[in-house]
């Protein structure tokens, strides 16, 4: 989809919250179009902060540096989720463009929330259980009323493998994470998929083709993909479809990774999204006519 507005724009300000490999690769794409671009993250020896135009040093989930940070530039974006929310909404309602919308960021940003968005939403998404801290989960196991074996994923702060730990058995309960958390009951798994969806300002919705994710057993990252996912026609259009409603129902304008578990039975869950660019697109670089990190800006 092209949604840019001639001339290429070098006089556009991009604020990308976020230093990492992905806000790297986002501004490469944004460089080919001559965008001007601007980084906010806590290390100046973050992966963006050599090809940059401007490195801001601040924290993205501190209010005043992201708000400073949002009135230098004409357009705020993200490379991770944890940034704080509440100096997006106040920039948002002083006029700033700011994409993904902040409402919507602050649901996926807490996995307890997201969850409640696709029951509203009747999204198909692995029964779970919400729960305050560590010792809440502990109690259910020992009154009978949270059956193992499940997955404990911290609703805020989680990515990469990191806040998830799976139970399998009584003597496991010593590896909870401790902090509100939701509890998903574990699917008797095939395969772990995900689609990027990317949807412009003029509401035209686009997907990539599904890929498998491949996850290290150890370190709970993706390894590898398989591009396309070795699925029928059938249930790649499904997951397809999925996506396109999970974006039209969250109202985002960007892209947004839809990750997904595929059973044993062929049924399709949501396990969570990420509304920008993601792990599960770098081939996008060179497997498609425009990337993800195109697609996002």
């Amino acid at each position: 989809m092209n949604n840019l507005n001639q001339p290429l724009l070098s006089e556009i300000k991009i604020g990308i919250l976020g230093g990492g490999q992905l806000g790297k690769m986002l501004i490469s794409a944004a460089s080919n179009w001559g965008m001007n671009t601007f980084v906010l993250d806590p290390s100046e020896n973050c992966s963006a902060s050599s090809v940059c135009n401007t490195f801001i040093k601040g924290d993205f989930k501190n209010y005043d540096d992201v708000y400073s940070f949002g009135k230098l530039v004409d357009v705020l974006t993200i490379e991770i989720e944890n940034v704080n929310t509440d100096a997006l909404l106040q920039l948002a309602k002083e006029g700033k463009q700011i994409y993904p919308e902040p409402g919507k960021l602050q649901i996926i940003k807490d996995k307890g929330l997201q969850k409640q968005f696709y029951d509203n939403n009747n999204f198909p998404s692995p029964d779970y259980t919400l729960y305050a801290d560590k010792i809440a989960i502990i109690t259910a196991v020992e009154e009978g009323r949270q059956k193992l074996p499940f997955v404990q994923k911290l609703c805020r702060a989680g990515y990469d493998g990191k806040g998830v730990s799976v139970i399998k058995r009584n003597q496991d309960l010593i590896h909870l994470l401790d902090g509100e958390s939701i509890v998903e009951e574990l699917i008797d798994l095939q395969k772990e998929i995900s689609v990027i969806v990317a949807k412009n300002t003029l509401g035209e919705i686009m997907t990539y083709q599904p890929v498998e994710m491949v996850f290290n057993p150890i370190a709970n990252l993706v390894e590898y993909l398989i591009c396309p996912a070795p699925i029928s026609p059938e249930i790649a259009k499904e997951a397809c479809d999925l996506a396109i409603a999970v974006i039209s129902a969250f109202e985002i304008t960007g892209i947004l990774a839809v990750e997904m578990f595929l059973d044993k039975n062929n049924k399709i869950y949501i396990n969570e999204v990420a509304p920008r660019p993601h792990n599960s697109g770098h081939q996008t670089i060179e497997a498609a006519h425009t990337s993800q990190y195109e697609q996002q800006l």
